[in-house]
């Protein structure tokens, strides 16, 4: 049965990656021919030498782990989104494509060894029951959670909805054993984890993920905003959107463009499945400002509708340039519940232009995926005339730097102690006001400064690491001994100091910081509004819709 499945598997897999590969190839009988010729030799000598290897190996072999081996070698040449979904992975690709799943409802990590609820989510299952973050799990259904790690955890609480479950854990700071019993639900994780007024009367929209029905929760953001609120402008905020179903992003497209209107087609192999998509539906509003932030994880579907919207000067596009994926996958059936997540289509917006900046159909002398060189990329134009490029994510029509984190921060981060001192700090501080963004005051922060003193948490700066490679080239062509003095003097002079770095990154310290300590109160929602007080993309994206002359300018034609 385990041999059939795998062979089932590997011949289902291999005639639907030859038939819907995203490569145009033009029609050709006797190649076609010649074709599935070869693959039904290759598949003869495959089967023949597993079967050879299965009787003679000195050694049993798993057949599931070798031919998924084998699978994966086969895609690995291919572009990184065609991927093989086994049976046991599929309820986390549904998870990842519908944003809904059985379970708790919490995200949970793994700190040296042992299991903690990192955060749970705001009217879920874990949240109503009494859950908190820094919660450490004991036991799930009598079933110790000792030596188990994250994946094994995530298993076990995650069900049927409807279905029991109890979950003993160890609380933060007082240890306190705890026993909780609920019943798992389906949890759907929302994909506006926030909307609400900025200053100036501009509205703001979060979008997470491109997920089933995420359009509708778009629509009820902006609806929200324009029944309560004159505005003046709205902030559609995709950064680190990796994307997701392409109707959704249609549409949204939908929402700022009128009906009638063309948002992107889809060319593939098999010309006659190629098709263009219109937007069906009346508006919701195609004339206030809008401003859409993106970065570099901005990615598929969270790029069609910024360069959408960019191809129709309907928005100014404000941050870092998106990540350049033009490609469209679906998803086929294997047989024995798994499935293939194939490429089948390259999109082009309606400008014309492709943004996938990544040729996975050359490579280097590495055999690395070549990248389009700026030489090759050519010029498009928006509605109005103004030049744009394909071939590398959608460049954005006001430049900012990409946010650089302290290495400070990062070890800080990576050593837990921004998420330990939460958990000390609402131990403390049980209520807060809600009302107000969250906000440290300076005798809490330095209450920080005392919890970390006695704590590891050393990091080298990107300097050090430059002068340490700098001090290892020099031994091994034989310089160092004439420059010794001068390295030694520059090393002493370079080395950090982590208490005039808590000084020097106070700001980026004390952000991060009261973010964690925010959600203990308001979940994912409090984070974000902490991240609002500090973000220069969005203020900038505030003064260029508050600014009409600048806004049209930069969405007209420089003459």
């Amino acid at each position: 049965m385990r041999k059939k499945l795998s062979f089932c598997v590997v011949f289902s897999l291999f005639t639907i990656w030859n038939t819907s590969l995203f490569a145009n190839q033009p029609a050709n009988t006797t190649s076609d021919e010649n074709r599935y010729s070869e693959i039904a030799k290759n598949l003869e000598i495959f089967t023949s030498l597993f079967r050879e290897l299965n009787t003679y190996y000195v050694d049993d072999i798993d057949p599931n782990t070798a031919i998924t081996d084998a699978i994966d070698g086969m895609l690995e040449n291919l572009d990184p989104y065609t991927n093989y979904i086994s049976s046991s992975d599929i309820d986390e690709y549904q998870f990842q494509t519908t944003g809904k799943y059985g379970g708790i409802g919490a995200t949970i990590s793994e700190i040296k060894g042992k299991v903690f609820i990192r955060e749970p989510y705001e009217g879920s299952p874990a949240q109503k029951a009494g859950l908190q973050a820094g919660d450490e799990i004991l036991e799930i259904d009598g079933k110790s959670a000792d030596k188990k790690g994250s994946e094994d955890i995530r298993l076990l609480l995650r069900g049927q909805p409807n279905t029991p479950v109890q979950i003993k854990v160890k609380r933060a700071v007082s240890g306190k054993i705890l026993t909780f019993n609920f019943k798992r639900e389906e949890i759907n994780v929302g994909s506006v984890p926030y909307f609400g007024m900025l200053k100036g009367g501009v509205g703001y929209i979060k979008l997470d993920q491109f997920t089933d029905g995420c359009s509708k929760d778009v629509a009820n953001a902006l609806k929200t905003l324009k029944s309560k609120n004159d505005l003046k402008g709205i902030v559609l905020d995709l950064r680190g959107n990796p994307g997701g179903l392409l109707n959704e992003a249609i549409n949204i497209c939908n929402l700022f463009i009128d009906k009638g209107l063309e948002v992107v087609q889809t060319k593939g192999k098999i010309e006659s499945t190629n098709k263009k998509y219109e937007t069906q539906n009346k508006p919701m509003d195609t004339s206030t400002p809008l401003a859409i932030l993106t970065d570099g994880g901005s990615a598929s579907a969270s790029e069609i509708v910024t360069g959408v919207m960019q191809d129709y000067d309907r928005a100014v596009v404000v941050g870092q340039r998106t990540f350049g994926k033009g490609l469209v996958q679906i998803t086929r059936p294997l047989p024995y519940k798994s499935s293939l997540k194939v490429t089948t289509y390259k999109y082009y917006i309606p400008s014309g232009r492709c943004i996938q900046a990544i040729d996975y159909s050359h490579r280097d002398e590495d055999g690395e995926a070549v990248t389009i060189p700026d030489s090759l990329r050519k010029v498009f134009y928006t509605k109005d005339g103004r030049p744009v490029k394909d071939g590398a994510g959608i460049e954005p029509d006001v430049k900012m730097e990409a946010e650089k984190i302290p290495m400070i921060a990062v070890a800080l981060f990576s050593k837990n102690l921004f998420f330990d001192y939460a958990n000390i700090y609402k131990d403390a501080h049980p209520q807060i006001d809600t009302e107000q963004t969250f906000s440290l005051s300076e005798k809490d922060y330095q209450g920080f400064l005392d919890f970390i003193k006695d704590k590891d948490y050393d990091y080298t700066t990107k300097t050090e690491k430059m002068l340490n490679d700098l001090i290892k080239t020099a031994k091994k062509e034989s310089y160092y001994d004439g420059i010794a003095d001068a390295l030694d003097t520059l090393e002493k002079n370079m080395k950090h100091d982590k208490n005039k770095d808590l000084i020097k990154y106070k700001e980026d310290i004390k952000s991060l910081l009261e973010g964690e300590i925010a959600t203990r109160y308001q979940y994912q929602k409090g984070r974000i509004l902490v991240n609002l007080k500090y973000d220069d993309e969005v203020d900038k994206a505030i003064s260029i819709l508050d600014n009409p002359a600048e806004y049209h300018k930069l969405l007209t034609v420089s003459k």
